[in-house]
């Protein structure tokens, strides 16, 4: 089934791939200086009303009367400040379900028309989340400073709520911000505990924040209070753009293609309820954000926008290339699965029934994921919010391990019943170590790689160690032993198993806490009906690639032959057919 020559031919685009993303590296962007004194934020000022909004405002939960009377109190300043102040009232999904929401937007005109946007929630879960409530003291204090003063461009503060579990705020205001030049999403600003990296470019989205925007925030940070923002390693660039997923309100903006980065003294998983507070940190901070505004608005040149892109030893690797890479090395495994099916039905094996054997094992994961829409649908899971949660946000209570407990139990059910008789309603039969079996499987999986990297190329590249890896296990010429190759199945996801734990590290997640979350984000609508699917059938390409290797025989032991065509006649017999002349010879 597996020609060494097809797969070797495939691999020379890949060198050639790599050369040219080896000089497609570029140099990053300088930061952006400032030009307004960034001491005209009063870190005293802005900690003593900080503690005014701590002791008058103590329970904040979205769409409450605190988290409401908060917002008129913001309005207040705002509007004292001198901007033009507008609320707007929406019904969102929430950690407490579904809940009135208000946006409180003050703009300040400058002489042109774009804008600069901070962006700063009010609501919290827990008591008193002083730190949490940093963000909207120093937003009250940006307001102040910029009383009287007159930008080149046209200033916008935003106070949202419902970023505890969900970000709807910041996705409501983010549909009627568009095209500003920089959004700078301010988190915890006075914690004293600190976690990197404390400028948070990820999205919910493709891209990322765009690298001027990062180096701007960053080196201010480093100007105004002597820190080290921190820089994401290689592989956490790549996996978070593989399968995009922030707990931040930049996430929204990014996801609709505005440049954004989340400050916070406690990175992307946020303080917790208790965590103590200091006046200098706000200071540094408050003052970072002022020292990146004045920059980004004395700069002329149009905005760069979120764009796919990996920092590696300093220099930009462009999303083109990885593009373009990836591509290169999912090509042999294609022209060999293809060139595969050929020989397969050349052969008189039938590849049709193996194909349909594949698809459906990916029909019990899609009926789990009914069951977790129909409990969604009738009020018996917790509400999930419309967006990535923090860790607890949606507590993993009786309710939710009831939901867990179901959906498990469906997977079973379907794929111990269902499946079966799916499979005898289609007549799939036969052999599962047949090389029509082989053959449709990895077919199956280079088709879903392939669409996988049509919508993302880094997702498609955790996944090529598989891809190869399943050609070359399931390949009947290759003669591996079962524990070898099932080992070797189990390495190639190792890729997979690094990214779920940087998320589980990144934001405090347990290993029930991943699996819930997953379950919210595919039951909340977070993640797209395509990208349930290639789940689906990825998981289910999985089973049947080990099912291959089970059924396969170890190496040595014999196996009656296969019927085949017949291409010779008896050992006398001297007339056509006899050399492999003939037509059905040919076939082979």
């Amino acid at each position: 089934m597996l020609d060494p020559r097809v797969y070797r031919a495939g691999l020379l685009p890949a060198l050639l791939a790599l050369i040219v993303a080896a000089f497609s590296i570029q140099q990053p962007p300088a930061p952006l200086s400032a030009t307004l004194p960034p001491d005209s934020f009063s870190g005293a000022r802005a900690f003593a009303t900080l503690q005014a909004l701590r002791d008058e405002f103590p329970a904040r939960r979205p769409g409450s009367d605190g988290d409401g009377a908060l917002a008129q109190r913001v309005r207040r300043e705002l509007a004292r400040a001198g901007f033009r102040v507008s609320d707007r009232r929406f019904d969102a999904r929430t950690a407490d379900g579904n809940v009135e929401l208000r946006s409180v937007v003050g703009t300040r005109a400058g002489f042109t028309e774009r804008r600069i946007v901070v962006v700063a929630h009010r609501d919290a879960l827990a008591r008193p989340a002083t730190a949490q409530l940093s963000a909207t003291a120093g937003l009250i204090e940006l307001a102040r400073v910029f009383r009287g003063r007159t930008l080149r461009k046209t200033l916008v503060l935003a106070s949202t709520s419902g970023a505890s579990a969900g970000s709807a705020g910041a996705a409501e205001v983010a549909r009627h911000v568009q095209g500003a030049d920089a959004v700078i999403v301010l988190g915890d600003l006075a914690g004293r505990k600190l976690r990197r990296p404390m400028v948070v470019p990820w999205s919910n989205g493709d891209g990322v924040a765009p690298l001027l925007l990062r180096r701007t925030v960053e080196s201010a940070l480093r100007a105004e209070g002597a820190l080290r923002p921190g820089t994401p390693g290689v592989f956490a660039q790549f996996a978070r753009q593989a399968f995009p997923f922030t707990t931040g309100e930049q996430g929204e903006f990014l996801a609709r293609g505005e440049p954004s980065v989340l400050v916070s003294a406690s990175g992307e998983r946020g303080p917790v309820a208790q965590n103590a507070v200091s006046v200098a940190r706000l200071g540094a901070f408050g003052r970072a954000v002022l020292r990146s505004i004045t920059a980004f608005d004395v700069r002329a040149e149009a905005a760069p926008r979120p764009r796919a892109e990996v920092l590696v030893a300093g220099k930009v690797l462009p999303g083109w290339a990885v593009r373009l890479l990836t591509g290169a090395l999912i090509l042999p495994v294609l022209m060999a699965a293809v060139d595969a099916v050929a020989r397969v039905r050349r052969r008189r094996h039938p590849a049709g029934m193996w194909t349909a054997w594949a698809v459906s094992a990916a029909l019990p994961f899609a009926g789990a994921l009914l069951l977790a829409f129909a409990l969604r649908w009738s009020g018996l899971m917790p509400a999930p919010p419309p967006g990535p949660t923090p860790e607890g946000a949606v507590p993993l209570d009786g309710g939710a391990l009831a939901t867990l407990a179901a959906v498990a139990v469906a997977l079973v059910v379907g794929w111990l019943a269902v499946r079966p008789l799916v499979l005898r309603l289609w007549g799939v039969r036969g052999d599962p170590a047949s090389p029509g079996a082989a053959a449709a499987v990895v077919l199956v999986l280079v088709a879903l790689t392939t669409a996988v990297w049509v919508a993302n190329p880094f997702a498609a590249a955790l996944l090529l160690p598989l891809l190869h890896v399943s050609l070359l296990v399931t390949a009947p010429e290759v003669r591996i032993r079962r524990g070898a190759a099932l080992g070797l199945v189990a390495l190639s996801l190792v890729p997979v198993a690094l990214v779920t734990l940087l998320y589980a590290l990144a934001l405090g997640y347990g290993p029930l806490d991943l699996v819930w979350t997953a379950l919210l984000l595919a039951a909340g609508g977070a993640l797209g009906l395509p990208a349930l699917a290639a789940w689906c059938v990825l998981a289910g390409c999985l089973v049947c690639v080990v099912s291959v290797v089970r059924a396969r025989p170890a190496p040595g032991a014999e196996r009656p032959p296969e019927p085949g065509p017949r291409i010779r006649g008896p050992v006398t017999y001297a007339g056509p057919g006899s050399l492999g002349g003939t037509e059905s010879a040919l076939r082979r």
